[in-house]
C-alpha cells in the first residue's frame, strides 16, 4: 500500500500508530498480502481502509562477501566517482563557459574516485580487525495481517474467498 498523496481524501495520522480493526486474513509472505489487497482493489473494495501489518519483525543481516583491500578500494572508488559525477553535473549546469566543461567533468569524476578510494582504504585499515565482511541489513516480518474496520471484514473475506475459488 502506498501513502496517500496530498490530494487524497483520507488523511494519514501524523504520528505512527498501529492500525485498529479486525484481521481479514494472514499471510506468510508480504507479496501474498499485497496480492490480496490488489484483489480487493479490483473488486472496488475501499482499500484505503485496509492496512498490511507485519508481525514478529526480525533483523536479518545477509553477508554479501569478504572484504579485502582491493575490494574496499574498488567500492570506495565507485562511490567517490558517483560523488564526482554529481559535482561534475553541478559544474556543467552552472558553468558559463561550455568549451572546457568536458575536462572539468572528467576531472571531477577522477578526483572523486581518488578521494573515495583513499577514504575507503583508510576506513578499512582502521577497522580491519573488527569487520572483514560486507553485508546488507533487512527488517523482515514472519507474518503479515490484513486489517480493516469491523464492518468491512465480512465483505473483504467474501471477495478473497470468491477470488481463491476462481
Amino acid at each position: 500500500m502506498s501513502t496517500p498523496g496530498p490530494l487524497s481524501s483520507s488523511r494519514a495520522p501524523l504520528m505512527p500508530e498501529i492500525p485498529q480493526g479486525e484481521i481479514v486474513s494472514t499471510y506468510d509472505r508480504y507479496e501474498d498480502a499485497k496480492h490480496a489487497v490488489d484483489v480487493l482493489a479490483r473488486a472496488s473494495f475501499p482499500v484505503q481502509r485496509i492496512s498490511i501489518v507485519g508481525n514478529d519483525v526480525r533483523s536479518v543481516e545477509r553477508v554479501t562477501g569478504r572484504l579485502s583491500y582491493g575490494r574496499v578500494a574498488l567500492m570506495g572508488a565507485l562511490s567517490g566517482a558517483y560523488l564526482g559525477l554529481f559535482l561534475g553535473l553541478l559544474l556543467f549546469i552552472f558553468q558559463p563557459d561550455n568549451a572546457a566543461i568536458f575536462g572539468v567533468f572528467i576531472s571531477a569524476v577522477v578526483i572523486g574516485a581518488g578521494f573515495g578510494m583513499l577514504f575507503g582504504v583508510l576506513s578499512y585499515a582502521m577497522n580491519r580487525n573488527r569487520r572483514d565482511f560486507s553485508s546488507v541489513m533487512q527488517m523482515v516480518a514472519t507474518r503479515y495481517d490484513l486489517i480493516t474496520e469491523p464492518e468491512l471484514v465480512h465483505e473483504a473475506r467474501r471477495i478473497l474467498v470468491e477470488s481463491a475459488q476462481q
